[in-house]
């Protein structure tokens, strides 16, 4: 069977072969001293910045907080409100011909009462009952006072047996996008993408919409989840809407002297330099430089700003450290450069323009807050 490639995949591998050929043609040395931080390669536009413990701390600390509307934190939506679509199941104890009017051999369904569109739903002796709009327990307490007219101190107890009158509805990357049901147990957002279930491959938990009342809401769900329980403390209600984004945008390119070079989508706001380099199997032993590890970032309009290409030495006693901590932006593409590698502004000369095909930047954040 032929094997069938991504025009994705033959971009990487020749931007990847371009590169490596770079590194080995002649004259094609790097001056170690050559490119500073702050200084431009030959004229390009691109700005080498060591990955250093302070810029780890300065890019942590200009993070924009991760903020939770107060009003959907605040927001509680009280006991189960009756309506339209609902079945209802009333017991009279001691009066089975009130509980079960379809007889005993029928299912529990059968003797349940459906509330109508209007509202309203039909019992013996009381008549239509305006049941929308009220409590479990509020209508429990009015049908026992309007039943003592006619039956002896009436003990009576109402459930629902099946919920159909409120939902919240749901879209985008959703293994399940069938509307949820609103029951008596109020429905929290993690409940509700628990049920609808979330692909992990396509989503993007950072930008989960919230529509209520006409008004959008974007949550950072992942981060909400991994520093907080906000999500189970966020309760929704009839009419919500969420939507789930998908991660098509959010890619960050891997290539170089690593074991298997690809392109990797991520559900977070962000991924980290050691969990990119983790998920193709590491750099290759053999030939990779650890003192040569880039990400190559803003390759877009280089008239109007710099790009950067952040430099990493693995072989510090504190590289890992710094790996695990610097956090990747959407569209950065990961260079590990070869053992001997030379002169990396002329690198970036030559790969410019494929570079330049993966120019998106997008911000990130940590830490949560409530806002009004």
């Amino acid at each position: 069977m032929r094997s069938r490639r991504t025009p994705l995949y033959w971009l990487l591998a020749a931007a990847s072969l371009s590169l490596a050929g770079c590194m080995l043609a002649p004259g094609h040395h790097m001056d170690k001293g050559e490119l500073r931080r702050g200084e431009t390669a030959d004229n390009v536009g691109v700005e080498l910045v060591p990955i250093t413990p302070e810029l780890i701390m300065a890019d942590e600390k200009a993070r924009a907080p991760i903020t939770v509307p107060r009003d959907l934190v605040q927001f509680n939506p009280g006991s189960y409100r009756i309506g339209a679509g609902d079945v209802l199941y009333v017991t009279v104890w001691d009066h089975p011909e009130l509980t079960v009017p379809s007889g005993t051999q029928q299912q529990i369904e059968s003797n349940g009462r459906l509330v109508r569109p209007n509202g309203e739903f039909f019992f013996p002796y009381i008549g239509n009952i305006k049941a929308a709009g009220m409590t479990i327990e509020g209508l429990a307490d009015y049908m026992t006072k309007e039943l003592a007219t006619y039956v002896d101190q009436p003990q009576l107890d109402v459930s629902v047996i099946r919920y159909s009158s409120q939902k919240v509805y749901l879209s985008g990357a959703f293994k399940n996008t069938a509307p949820i049901n609103i029951t008596s147990r109020q429905l929290t957002l993690a409940e509700a993408l628990g049920q609808g279930g979330v692909d992990d491959t396509k989503v993007d938990l950072s930008k989960v919409k919230l529509t209520r009342d006409g008004k959008e809401y974007v949550l950072d769900v992942y981060s909400l989840d991994r520093y907080s329980s906000y999500t189970s403390k966020i309760y929704l209600k009839d009419g919500d809407s969420l939507h789930l984004t998908y991660n098509d945008d959010k890619k960050v390119f891997v290539m170089g002297e690593v074991q298997k070079p690809t392109s990797l989508g991520f559900r977070a706001n962000t991924v980290s330099l050691a969990d990119a380099l983790g998920s193709v199997g590491g750099v290759d032993q053999a030939s990779a430089d650890g003192k040569a590890v880039y990400v190559i970032r803003g390759m877009g309009d280089l008239e109007k700003e710099k790009a950067r290409v952040y430099q990493l030495n693995s072989k510090s006693a504190t590289g890992f450290i710094l790996a695990s901590r610097f956090q990747l932006q959407p569209q950065d593409v990961v260079y590990v450069g070869p053992t001997n590698i030379s002169r990396w502004s002329r690198v970036v000369e030559e790969l410019l323009p494929t570079f330049q095909l993966f120019s998106l930047q997008t911000g990130s954040a940590v830490d949560i807050q409530q806002v009004d």
